[in-house]
């Protein structure tokens, strides 16, 4: 009896721990749905984490979904699942996607929309515009660059030709001009560049279109420096402009006479509008021939030829019949002639004042020949020339023969008198405030002296001195002072 009473104990024990886990299980299934369903249902538990990860997916923003047309063709051919009798819980992917954004703030996600129209707006037609015909490429885009390098290549090839054109016309004067030249020369064509005098025989070129020769050796002359000054035929403006104002070529002489080789008088024969000119611009003869210039129709000469002299005794002497000869033979290549004892130059225009010193002269004789062709000159006319050198030389001989007379002398002594004197009136005010400058800065020295001394006693000495000349200047003046005074009375 006691081991079936021990028996019923643990029965009890179980019945009464069997109905609470049984109505807890019950509640689960409060639809109705019987115990051997949920038995049957083994996607029950993948149910279970699907309602898990919906509601982590409430909590966190949306991944950002591509757009349709984004998407590759591939996934029309991804493998399907089929589900079976009872799982419901396996819906449309893009079912999901679609309720997923639609519990979640508009606000948060704007301009969403305007992305997938933009996607849409895509597929529409392009539209191809007609490009401007000032952006295509073709020669009417470049003609500004073809007109630049056709404006090089055209200066480059007048260069060129200028360039050698002036050189064979230099080349041809020489030729012509070098037997005259070395019969009547010791030296022809000296550079400079050596110590001793060297004989070189041929041009020293300063530039494309200046030429030099320099001669010396002969009786009563220094030296002759002869320049050929051609156009510049190099520079494409200036071959422009001569178009529109012609000009000619030009050979300037330079002769340099010994002192002693001169006399005292200064003459010029040439154009009428040569000899203008030079009368304004040349120092001399505005100073000693400040007449206008005379016709030389009383010397034979043509009516475009005009004469500056000093006096007419050197008009006489010069215009002998071979000198006539010459100038009226080659009239048309004659820019002027010039002879001179006072030659210094153009005028000297000073900003400051005029120079406080006469300036230098040498006694000079200068020829200006104009080529022919006016501008259009070829090696033949080059040799045209060769008359005029000989005229150069007889100019040369004939001034050295050339001597005054006695009023004559007297005459140009006075002229250069009066020249010297109306240039001390002219600078006495300059020379007076130089001669101030320079007291003062012979004060100033000797101040600075003085207050340089170390010695107080020699500086002390120094002093004394200097008040005792200065006294002696004023006395000295007050003396002359008083004598203008006893004189006017």
């Amino acid at each position: 009896m006691r081991s079936a009473c021990l028996l019923l104990v643990p029965a009890l024990l179980l019945l009464l721990a069997l109905p609470p886990s049984r109505g807890r299980y019950n509640d689960d299934f409060d639809d109705g749905e019987d115990l051997a369903d949920f038995d049957d249902n083994d996607f029950a538990e993948f149910e279970d984490m699907n309602d898990e990860l919906t509601d982590e997916a409430e909590t966190a923003p949306p991944p950002r979904v591509p757009s349709p047309s984004s998407q590759p063709e591939e996934d029309e051919d991804e493998a399907t699942v089929e589900l079976e009798d009872g799982q419901d819980g396996f819906e449309d992917s893009e079912t999901q996607d679609q309720d997923m954004y639609t519990k979640y703030d508009q606000e948060e996600f704007e301009g969403y929309g305007d992305m997938e129209k933009t996607g849409h707006s895509m597929k529409d037609p392009l539209i191809i515009h007609t490009v401007p015909a000032h952006l295509q490429n073709s020669w009417e885009s470049y003609y500004m660059e073809i007109l630049m390098v056709t404006g090089l290549l055209s200066y480059i090839m007048n260069y060129i030709i200028g360039k050698n054109k002036n050189s064979r016309l230099a080349q041809a004067w020489f030729n012509s001009h070098r037997e005259l030249l070395e019969s009547n020369f010791a030296l022809v064509g000296d550079d400079g560049t050596s110590k001793e005098p060297v004989s070189t025989g041929k041009l020293n070129q300063e530039n494309e279109h200046i030429y030099n020769l320099w001669c010396s050796g002969r009786v009563c002359c220094e030296g002759m420096l002869i320049q050929l000054k051609f156009l510049k035929r190099q520079d494409l403006l200036n071959t422009v402009t001569r178009m529109m104002r012609p000009a000619c070529d030009q050979v300037q002489i330079k002769v340099t006479l010994n002192e002693e080789d001169m006399d005292t008088f200064v003459f010029a024969v040439g154009s009428k509008k040569a000899m203008a000119r030079l009368q304004k611009e040349m120092q001399d003869l505005s100073e000693f021939c400040s007449d206008k210039p005379k016709s030389g129709a009383k010397y034979g000469l043509p009516e475009s030829m005009a004469i500056l002299s000093e006096m007419g005794e050197v008009t006489d002497g010069v215009m002998d019949n071979k000198m006539v000869h010459y100038i009226t033979n080659h009239a048309d290549k004659i820019e002027s002639i010039h002879f001179s004892d006072q030659f210094s130059g153009p005028k000297v225009m000073q900003e400051e004042g005029q120079p406080l010193k006469l300036p230098e002269t040498k006694k000079t004789l200068l020829f200006t020949f104009n080529v022919p062709g006016y501008g259009n000159t070829s090696p033949k006319d080059m040799d045209s020339l060769l008359p005029l050198m000989n005229m150069v030389i007889y100019s040369i001989d004939k001034v050295k023969k050339l001597r005054l007379n006695r009023e004559g002398k007297q005459k140009a002594d006075r002229n250069r008198a009066r020249v010297e004197e109306n240039f001390l009136k002219q600078t006495h005010a300059q020379r007076q405030e130089a001669a101030q400058t320079r007291r003062e800065e012979k004060k100033r020295a000797e101040k600075e002296r003085i207050m340089n001394e170390e010695d107080p006693e020699r500086q002390r000495r120094l002093e004394e001195a200097a008040q005792r000349r200065e006294q002696k200047k004023i006395e000295k003046k007050q003396m002359k002072m008083k004598q203008i005074k006893v004189k006017a009375m």
